[in-house]
């Protein structure tokens, strides 16, 4: 079984519960149908970091308090800002089965969410064999929304990152991304190379590491 179908029978929530096969079916069916909606693109840019103490740091000219960030990104010296999405093409395809078929629409929203994890896992893979040869270490992706992170902060990011030119992300006053299938996130960068899994803690069994985040 792929990875991704994977992921998305994990969104749906089918935890060890076997999945039959006419969820397989519309699993594998949406999936092609994202594949010609998406227009998947990323961006990133790398700013100086420090870390004034425990719960704020500087990343740029950005001044971001968090204890669980500050965790994350402790022994930094450098910080990524990241942003992609699976484009608009994807929300159009969304709408249409709202109106249409709703269980197809749940199953559609768990594969869209896998892919783009899938997309940032790649991005983020380019980005350390990139960075690996300067002797740079990436962490793993910490979206605002994450722990103590506040959600407020994608805002920054998404202007930071000038994701409106670069990628067609934009976020409205109540902190909603267009289109919806994005996603914005902080990379450390290190010297130091920590076994981190890239995406986060969450789906890492490694109790006991010094930059877990709380649990969330």
């Amino acid at each position: 079984m792929e990875k991704r179908v994977r992921e998305a029978i994990r969104y749906l929530g089918f935890g060890r519960n076997a999945v039959d096969d006419q969820t397989l079916a519309m699993i594998s069916d949406s999936f092609k149908e994202l594949e010609q909606a998406a227009s998947l693109k990323s961006i990133y840019r790398i700013f100086d970091f420090r870390q004034i103490n425990d719960t704020e740091m500087m990343a740029g000219s950005l001044k971001i308090k968090s204890r669980n960030l500050g965790k994350n990104l402790r022994g930094c010296s450098d910080v990524i800002f990241f942003g992609a999405t699976l484009g608009t093409g994807v929300d159009a395809l969304l709408r249409r089965y709202t109106i249409t078929d709703m269980a197809k629409t749940v199953v559609l929203q768990a594969c869209a969410a896998a892919m783009l994890e899938e997309y940032c896992d790649m991005c983020q893979k380019k980005i350390g064999e990139k960075l690996r040869k300067e002797e740079k270490y990436l962490r793993p992706r910490f979206s605002p929304g994450y722990g103590d992170f506040a959600i407020e902060y994608q805002k920054s990011l998404i202007r930071m990152l000038d994701c409106a030119k670069t990628i067609g992300l934009t976020m409205t006053d109540s902190c909603m991304m267009t289109p919806t299938k994005s996603v914005t996130a902080v990379i450390g960068v290190s010297t130091a190379e920590e076994k981190c899994h890239i995406k986060g803690c969450e789906v890492c069994e490694k109790k006991d590491c010094i930059y877990r985040r709380d649990t969330l």
